[in-house]
């Protein structure tokens, strides 16, 4: 099952990343505690709307993309739990119990 908290700290960890930024920088531009971004990054606790919003300014990242590149992650989880379709006929397609 794909946890959206999981998710979200795993894009979350990417940019700052990409951005070569330590979770010290990130928690004095979004004035949000060192511990708690951590936290967030490591989809132990739940970002709020506004928490979210001071770390996408401070990520200078718009919250869409940041939902968008969730979403994505998201789908592809889904995609490989998701169960292998079964023709029975050309045109018919039954799932199937299995992955």
């Amino acid at each position: 099952m794909a946890l959206f908290r999981r998710m979200l700290g795993d894009v979350l960890r990417e940019r700052r990343s990409e951005l070569g930024l330590t979770l010290r920088e990130v928690s004095g531009v979004a004035r949000v505690s060192l511990g708690y971004i951590s936290e967030i990054e490591r989809g132990q606790k739940e970002a709020s709307s506004e928490l979210l919003a001071s770390l996408c300014d401070a990520l200078e990242v718009p919250l869409s993309q940041v939902l968008r590149d969730v979403a994505d992650a998201v789908a592809v989880e889904e995609g490989a739990t998701a169960p292998t379709p079964l023709r029975t006929q050309p045109d018919q397609v039954v799932a199937s119990a299995a992955a």
